[in-house]
């Protein structure tokens, strides 16, 4: 392993043994750094199957406060939680996701109108989701990507489940840098992103 990528994972790991005794003019400093922003794009599902009028009306998801923030999620180990140090998403995890699910979903071309909650016609079904998993495990040599997320849609004029389902993968990164690491998860969300999409208008 060549001294760049050393000095890399050392400062993943380290960033971990320093969250607890960190002064407040370090983190004052640490958030006056900016940080490269990273995006991940949607996948739609299959516009085959039954089409509708329905609208669906797509939630924030609910999630772990580690994972309700901007910044790249790390697990150096069972109980340590990090963040990659010079990274974050382009906006918060949960609203990431909600835009995601709801362009992937909208993209089958199967439902008449899919939306956040914040505008849009009253729904006919309400989705549901929950982020289990969305982070960077350091196992050795490898860094892999995973995501969990579980999906309930319901009937929305009487809040009745329809169904519900999870959704799970993981993907090793090429390296450890920043990069390469969003690349894993965006690999993930390819394949996971349109069996959502499928799962959610096929109501």
């Amino acid at each position: 392993m060549d001294t760049l990528t050393l000095t890399r994972r050392a400062a993943i790991l380290g960033a971990a043994a320093s969250l607890g005794g960190c002064s407040a003019l370090s983190s004052i400093n640490a958030a006056a750094t900016p940080l490269d922003t990273y995006d991940l794009s949607p996948a739609a599902g299959s516009g085959a199957g039954r089409r509708s009028g329905r609208t669906l009306l797509v939630a924030v998801p609910n999630a772990p406060a580690s994972v309700t923030s901007d910044r790249i999620m790390v697990k150096p180990g069972a109980a340590a939680v990090t963040y990659l140090p010079d990274a974050r998403w382009s906006d918060e995890l949960p609203l990431l996701v909600q835009s995601l699910l709801v362009r992937s979903i909208a993209g089958t071309g199967r439902m008449g109108y899919v939306g956040p909650n914040e505008a849009g016609p009253v729904p006919d079904l309400a989705l549901l989701s929950r982020i289990d998993a969305f982070h960077v495990e350091i196992a050795g040599e490898r860094v892999v990507a995973k995501v969990d997320i579980s999906l309930t849609l319901l009937r929305d004029r009487d809040q009745s489940v329809i169904k519900t389902a999870i959704f799970g993968s993981e993907a090793a990164a090429v390296d450890d840098t920043p990069t390469a690491i969003v690349a894993a998860f965006q690999a993930i969300l390819d394949g996971l992103l349109p069996e959502m999409a499928s799962w959610a208008a096929a109501g």
